[in-house]
């Protein structure tokens, strides 16, 4: 049975990998910490590892990504997206008052709200409106801030988080689904050293994710490396700049090609750039869910 690590019981990375799996035979260990979900698998104490990369309102994962990039090299195995449906968790009764509000919660008592900083952000319209007076906490995870509303009572303090989390540590939502747009997702990778078998649920494409360092010395080094995928018909989903953390000014272009590494093109492209004196590294070659595939 599969070992897969992943933030804490509750959480929505949590969420995202029971949704994915459905029925498959797996086994989940949780962390509270990021650094030893990568940890578990680069150590063998789990097979693969859940890492959510990026974030409709956020963008990139900035920590998550510098992991895979400077920290590890674990291919990506699959990814997939994944709804980020925050919702306002803590007791309701410590903010009941039928005097001032007709008996309904009101928000305006909060004295803090704690969340990871990437939930918190997908809310802020959300908290500035309702609570404006609220001191903003960061965690680990939403998971992590559910736990310690949890174990502080009668502080007027809500967590931001997942049913799921809500559920676990027997709390009540106050307001469900508060993050400020209707499409937040985020997409998740697994990472691994081995390959895993297609999972039932349908494909929605295939991806290549590289990493490419152009020469110091090469003008319009980036321009030719788009050309090679360009001329060939290659469609790019996604490209980043990344700091190499060398020196200033030194960067790594990270990239998302819709294609297999199993093909003629993918590879011709690649042959291409490293002529050209640029590095490349490949970050895997995999199968993409979609959650509205999935759902």
């Amino acid at each position: 049975m599969k070992r897969i690590a992943c933030l804490p019981e509750g959480s929505v990375s949590h969420e995202a990998v029971l949704h994915l799996f459905g029925d498959e035979p797996i086994t989940l260990v949780h962390y509270k910490q990021i650094a030893d979900v990568f940890l578990s698998t680069v150590n063998g104490t789990t097979d693969y590892s859940v890492i959510p990369i990026e974030n409709t309102i956020e963008g990139s994962v900035s920590l998550h990504m510098d992991w895979l990039v400077h920290e590890i090299d674990i291919p990506m195995r699959l990814e997939w997206v994944y709804p980020s449906l925050q919702n306002l968790i803590g007791r309701q009764d410590e903010f009941m008052s039928s005097f001032e509000s007709g008996g309904k919660v009101d928000l305006t008592q909060v004295t803090k709200v704690i969340s990871h900083p990437v939930a918190m952000a997908q809310c802020l319209q959300f908290i500035r409106s309702h609570m404006p007076n609220a001191e903003l906490e960061n965690a680990s995870s939403t998971a992590e801030a559910i736990e310690i509303v949890k174990k502080n009572p009668n502080q007027r303090w809500l967590a931001i988080g997942t049913l799921l989390g809500a559920k676990k540590h027997e709390l009540d939502v106050l307001a469900k689904y508060i993050t400020d747009h209707d499409n937040n997702f985020t997409r998740f990778i697994l990472i691994g050293p081995t390959a895993l078998e297609q999972l039932k649920a349908p494909v929605s494409e295939e991806k290549t994710s590289v990493l490419i360092t152009l020469p110091s010395d090469f003008p319009g080094a980036l321009h030719q490396v788009l050309s090679a995928f360009s001329w060939r018909k290659l469609n790019l989903s996604r490209i980043e700049s990344r700091p190499t953390k060398k020196k200033l000014g030194s960067y790594y272009f990270y990239i998302d090609v819709l294609h297999s590494l199993d093909s003629v093109l993918l590879p011709s492209a690649i042959e291409e750039i490293e002529a050209l004196g640029c590095q490349v590294r490949i970050l895997g070659s995999y199968l993409s869910y979609n959650y509205e595939v999935l759902s």
